[in-house]
């Protein structure tokens, strides 16, 4: 049992009930207790709207809970608030930088407001910038910083009144698996170094693995408490990976995997699939017992996000995703090219944010283009919807010259964008429908299509709700509707799944499959490595330029050898990406695919 010096938050049964436009009561938090302790990195991790910034906000002394009892530090953060909140640092998810203000005047700003001056002031600068490796950049606006550099700089401005206690609202979603392990090395050290108290919420399941106390919140209520390991062991006996067949994708296995009520989950890893069966599997007997489909699976040792999958499957009696069929189209080859860019460039004034690239995506495949923020990625995609003009180079979509066709090319295109860009003071129903006449769609067509888009997407009781208020797996569903109504050939996804929980990337990626297998070509950025493995083929980018290119496995063959552990394409990506900043390191890396 911890003492009580020991613990920095202390919550007791917390419920917290909002209340929608829609007049409906929604509970995000509901009878809650939990604990983080002092030196100690607590993670909250659950699908959207399972109360993890609500319980954050609530330690932040930002809102008060219906009932229950809080104490932050020792105080009771209902009745004390500014107590709390003169101990803490808290870093929402979309952090108050000034955007017009250099890195340093934002934090001569931040330590303005905390009254933090003179000697402390200087000594807390001089450690921040080493911390963050902002030093070279102190004289630049913070709105022309990559987004893994304003993360960093909204911690730095987080830290420059040294907090008893950190509370951090997913600080590294969306941002690059560089910006993320630079951002997690100055936590750890935070930690383990200074004996800092942080609480953080994370989409990232690799990152409440790195935790030594874990939360698992399911709409408003904690199903388990404990050391990663002891989720982990949850789907111990039961986590098995396998090949798929012959000539036959990860992805469209998982599909089928997914598919038998045996297995509780499934996802690509490394060419295989990786799952987990509902029961135990007896001590020696093999992995196909009772299923055909997973014969030759190997077992392996359960992790964290395994034991996660677990516990919403059953505790919370999540069902598998289901996918309806989409609009028939024709078989076509798959070596038909249906986008090809040759010397693509793109300048803004002097700055190159495209150099030169060129590739090509077959009909009905995945592409992905992957590469650290600020890489050209998004560039690349506005060019190819026709939302920008390119400076030079050609580039051909569906058959048409983008660059002299724009409109024309765009009927052709379903684009979801890196944030959320449909209109969040209309309804879920009114964006469709505007959706529906840009697209040109009238009269019993659009009926229909806006009828099925709601049926596909589970949408039908969120109709009346504005979409601002959409949890953001819903905000997801809703883009990828809306996106999808004029019924594209080609559908274009940047970071679509940035901040979604694990539960919706993988209805996601069921949604993509049953999409590429009608016909539909997609082509999609992330910055999780591991949803890399969904595509067929894939680039990585940086500073506008192309740095590999090839299937997954060829990807993966990049990374560095390390014994008994099988390299993953994070491994490879931040090894290709360093290369290609340091020249010199090229040799460890191999040749391009």
């Amino acid at each position: 049992m911890s003492s009580a010096a020991n613990i920095q938050i202390l919550g007791r049964d917390l419920r917290k009930v909002f209340h929608r436009a829609t007049g409906e009561l929604v509970t995000a938090l509901d009878g809650i207790s939990i604990e983080a302790h002092k030196a100690t990195l607590t993670a909250l991790v659950g699908p959207d709207g399972a109360g993890k910034t609500t319980l954050i906000r609530l330690a932040a002394g930002l809102m008060a809970p219906d009932s229950g009892e809080l104490t932050v530090l020792g105080f009771d953060v209902a009745a004390h608030p500014q107590e709390v909140q003169d101990r803490i640092g808290y870093m929402p998810q979309k952090f108050g930088l000034y955007e017009d203000l250099s890195v340093q005047e934002n934090l001569d700003l931040y330590a303005d407001l905390h009254g933090v001056g003179g000697e402390q002031r200087q000594q807390q600068y001089l450690r921040l910038m080493e911390m963050t490796a902002l030093e070279p950049f102190r004289n630049r606006l913070a709105g022309q910083l990559s987004g893994g550099m304003k993360q960093k700089l909204g911690l730095a401005c987080t830290m420059v009144r040294e907090p008893e206690l950190l509370l951090l609202d997913e600080p590294t979603v969306g941002v690059d698996p560089l910006s993320r392990r630079d951002l997690w090395a100055i936590i750890l050290r935070l930690v383990n170094e200074q004996g800092l108290s942080v609480l953080l919420s994370t989409s990232y399941l690799d990152e409440a693995e790195r935790c030594e106390h874990v939360i698992v919140l399911h709409s408003g209520k904690a199903l388990a408490q404990g050391h990663p390991g002891e989720i982990a062991a949850l789907a111990r006996d039961r986590t098995f990976i396998v090949a798929p067949p012959a000539g036959q994708p990860a992805r469209s296995f998982q599909t089928r995997l997914l598919a038998e009520p045996e297995i509780l989950d499934a996802v690509p890893e490394a060419g295989r699939v990786r799952f987990v069966l509902a029961g135990v599997t007896p001590a020696g007997s093999h992995a196909n017992n009772g299923l055909p489909a997973a014969k030759n699976a190997v077992l392996v040792q359960p992790r964290f996000e395994d034991g996660f999958m677990v516990l919403l499957r059953q505790t919370a009696h999540q069902d598998h995703p289901v996918t309806t069929a989409f609009p028939h189209r024709p078989d076509q080859p798959s070596a038909e090219v249906i986008v090809d860019v040759r010397d693509l460039v793109r300048q803004f004034g002097s700055f190159t944010a495209v150099d030169h690239i060129t590739f090509e995506v077959h009909r009905g495949e995945v592409f992905g283009l992957l590469g650290p923020n600020g890489a050209g990625k998004t560039t690349t995609f506005r060019m190819l919807c026709g939302l920008l003009q390119a400076t030079s180079g050609t580039l051909h979509v569906a058959g048409m010259d983008v660059r002299h066709a724009r409109a024309s090319a765009r009927q052709q295109i379903g684009y979801v964008a890196q944030k959320f860009s449909l209109y969040g003071q209309l309804s879920v129903a009114e964006n469709l429908e505007f959706f529906a006449s840009a697209y040109g769609l009238r009269g019993a067509s659009k009926r229909s299509r806006i009828d099925w888009a709601m049926a596909e997407f589970e949408l039908g009781p969120l109709a009346r709700l504005p979409s601002i208020q959409l949890p953001g797996g819903y905000k997801q569903r809703l883009a990828m509707a809306a996106a999808l109504l004029h019924d594209p050939e080609i559908l274009f996804l940047d970071e679509p799944t940035s901040g979604a929980d694990p539960l919706a990337r993988r209805e996601f990626w069921q949604r993509i499959t049953a999409l590429v297998e009608e016909g539909v070509t997609v082509i999609v950025t992330t910055h999780f490595m591991e949803e890399a493995e969904y595509c067929d083929r894939l680039v990585i980018l940086d500073t506008g330029r192309i740095l590999a290119q090839g299937t997954p496995a060829e990807i993966r063959s990049r990374a560095p050898a390390e014994p008994n552990r099988e390299p993953t394409m994070e491994d490879a990506f931040l090894a290709i990406v360093e290369a290609g900043r340091y020249p010199s390191q090229a040799d460890a890396v191999g040749a391009v695919a």
